[in-house]
């Protein structure tokens, strides 16, 4: 049995099953199906001797019947031999010979008739030999060893991949993989990453839809993965907490693959897998579903038993983190905040690493978080998130993250980095190599994608590029604790509505750990009433309730729908005294019947072009006239309903205005500051 086919047992089995059929109709149906793909060149041959009798009766005394024959005769070899000029050289010579051959000796058998002179030998001698020729080259042909002369070799030589072949390939329902051999000495992994835009291209697929995998023992092997069709599209609405309850050691699901694969990821280290505690770097144009990616992660997270949360966003504040916040242990929506917040993470990396070293830990472990052999209380795992940081280092300073980079995972601390463009000159390139994970979601150009992937990951195909913000959700994770084989697949984060937050937040909240002595004392001492008058929300209101085990009922909030009875000793439930409800029970009497009309809500209706740019100009003058000096897409956004177009259409009207000279480009990116007309016009 082929290797190939021995690691998939489903493929061998329909072999198996394939052959049996074959084999079940006697030796003489085997016979029968093995010669069958021979036969054409011999049955054409024996027709051509065929109708030479018809022929010879319609036309041998004809002389236009001979003169046509022979005019026949030129002229089919002449149309086969211009047929022939998209095949090889020698396909096309050997198609003219047959055809001269046949329609030679037909002329003759038709004029003279078939059974004149050395007609019949020349018959019987000629069709054997040119039919076994075109079965010699049929055989030729057919390569299952998969050396350079199989069909894939067209297309390897088109887009530079001569002598690579293709040993083995494995083909599943939108998944194709290929087994590629080299030619030592001549091609590399590296060429077949140059070659893809090609491939995809030959293919006529997405570019980011091949891929390749170089093998990590041979430098002459790789695997190149073809997807036709992009699963992802309907995309994945959050389906509850991966691990209620759970540590944050577990993993993180933030989406699916496209293969629906768990999408996952790990903060903390395992030192039984070899793997370290986790920084990110999140990264992705406005509207890529970075910020969505980022909330689907955090409620993950505050899902967990182990784990504190401190998370900053001074640009948006609570428009991001806003259903979050009575999860958080510390929300820094200012920059004051968030600078007292990096001050506090600073001191904490010290009193933190201590602690683990004073109770025999190297690092941070589910173990940490319990109590201690001593009696001395636990330290919960802290992540540290920075949402929108960009302007975070722009007001402080782009070496701010750098020693927290670097010391952090050593204290059982993980640092999140998001940011739509993580260049040189937002962050530094320290603080960059110090994350060492990333996950990039749609970017502007390939120079983007430079700055937060992997070159191993660039090279196997990722292209976020390519999605721009044409994709929201659409991602790469390159992470401790994902196999580089994943780098370069696509994924796409779950998409999680605000009421699913919401209720992560009230259900937990008896789950989650609070703040332990060692990072509080340290914050406090460090930033004083920052920390420890640090704002503190309430919980949201729940229209239900976890079952017994704390699980997510993903069945009733798949529809937005919950439907429990929050208090079943209460006056208005009947139950037998134990808070169980008896469906058997007669319902009360109806008292009253209110009756509430619909709501009328009027019919959004497209307006012209030229209407919505006219409004939008107005809301321009609108804000400037609020005393407004800077503006971007989503300022315009919350006004959507008077002009009813999506954002990109928005984003080119601000582009135009730009250009116009009405708005001016900022150092903040999708921030644009407002020009006065008296100045436009001077």
């Amino acid at each position: 049995m082929p290797r190939h086919a021995a690691a998939h047992p489903e493929a061998a089995a329909s072999t198996l099953t394939l052959d049996a059929n074959q084999h079940a109709g006697g030796p003489i149906d085997y016979l029968f199906h093995r010669v069958k793909p021979y036969l054409p060149p011999w049955l054409l041959g024996a027709g051509v001797g065929m109708l030479s009798f018809p022929a010879h009766a319609m036309w041998g005394n004809s002389a236009g019947g001979g003169v046509g024959l022979t005019l026949a005769s030129v002229g089919l070899s002449g149309v086969t031999w211009w047929a022939g000029k998209a095949t090889s050289a020698q396909r096309r010579l050997h198609s003219a010979i047959t055809v001269v051959l046949g329609s030679t000796w037909f002329t003759a058998a038709a004029l003279a008739g078939p059974t004149a002179g050395p007609l019949p030998s020349l018959f019987f001698l000629t069709l054997p030999t040119v039919a076994v020729s075109w079965n010699a080259r049929q055989i030729l042909r057919i390569n299952p060893e998969g050396t350079a002369n199989s069909a894939d070799k067209g297309l390897l030589e088109k887009v530079g991949l001569a002598k690579t072949m293709v040993t083995s390939a494995t083909v599943q329902p939108n998944k194709a993989s290929f087994e590629l051999q080299l030619p030592g000495g001549e091609l590399t992994p590296d060429d077949v990453s140059k070659a893809l835009p090609r491939l995809a291209g030959a293919l006529k697929v997405a570019k980011n839809a091949v891929r390749m995998t170089p093998d990590a023992d041979d430098s002459s092997r790789a695997t190149l993965t073809v997807v036709p069709n992009d699963l992802l599209k309907a995309g994945a609405r959050y389906p509850g907490p991966s691990h209620p309850g759970g540590s944050i050691a577990d993993p993180i699901h933030l989406g699916i693959y496209e293969d629906g694969a768990h999408l996952a990821a790990f903060f903390p280290g395992d030192p039984a897998a070899h793997r370290n505690a986790m920084h990110l770097l999140v990264m992705g144009m406005t509207g890529s579903g970075k910020s969505e990616g980022g909330i689907t992660i955090l409620t993950e997270a505050i899902t967990r038993r182990d784990v504190i949360v401190w998370a900053s966003d001074p640009a948006k504040a609570e428009q991001t983190l806003g259903p979050l916040l009575p999860a958080l242990d510390w929300a820094a929506l200012t920059m004051d905040d968030t600078k007292a917040m990096i001050t506090a993470l600073r001191a904490a990396i010290p009193a933190r690493t201590s602690w683990l070293a004073k109770y025999g830990y190297k690092q941070w472990e589910p173990a940490c978080a319990e109590t201690q052999a001593d009696g001395s209380p636990g330290m919960p795992y802290l992540l540290a998130w920075f949402e929108e940081a960009a302007k975070t280092i722009r007001e402080t300073d782009d070496d701010v993250f750098t020693g927290i980079a670097q010391e952090a995972r050593s204290a059982g601390m993980s640092l999140v980095i998001s940011l739509q463009r993580a260049s040189g000159s937002q962050i530094s390139t320290d603080t960059r190599a110090s994350l060492g994970s990333s996950l990039v979601f749609g970017l502007r150009d390939e120079r983007d994608a430079g700055f937060a992937l992997p070159e191993d990951a660039l090279d196997a195909g990722a292209a976020p590029h390519a999605w721009k913000d044409k994709k929201p959700g659409y991602c790469y994770l390159a992470a401790n604790g994902i196999p580089e084989t994943f780098w370069a697949t696509p994924a796409r984060a779950y998409l999680t509505p605000v009421g699913d937050t919401e209720w992560a937040v009230a259900a937990f909240a008896g789950v989650r750990a609070q703040c332990d002595s060692v990072t509080a004392k340290a914050a406090a001492n460090a930033v004083g009433p920052a920390f420890t008058g640090r704002t503190r929300y309430p919980l949201p209101a729940l229209d239900a309730d976890p079952d017994e085990t704390g699980v997510y009922d993903q069945e009733a909030d798949m529809h937005g729908d919950f439907d429990y009875d929050l208090n079943p000793d209460s006056e208005t439930a009947e139950d037998d005294g134990d808070g169980w409800i008896d469906p058997e029970a007669e319902l009360p009497d109806v008292e009253d019947v209110v009756e509430i009309a619909p709501p009328r809500i009027p019919p959004r209706t497209r307006v012209g072009k030229n209407e919505a740019q006219r409004i939008m100009i107005e809301l321009l003058d609108a804000f400037e006239d609020e005393g407004r000096t800077v503006v971007g897409p989503a300022d315009f956004m919350e006004y959507c309903d008077r002009f009813n177009r999506s954002r990109s259409w928005v984003s080119g009207e601000v582009a135009a205005m730009v250009a116009d000279g009405r708005l001016r480009e900022t150092d903040e990116t999708g921030r644009y500051e407002i020009v006065p007309l008296q100045a436009i016009a001077a």
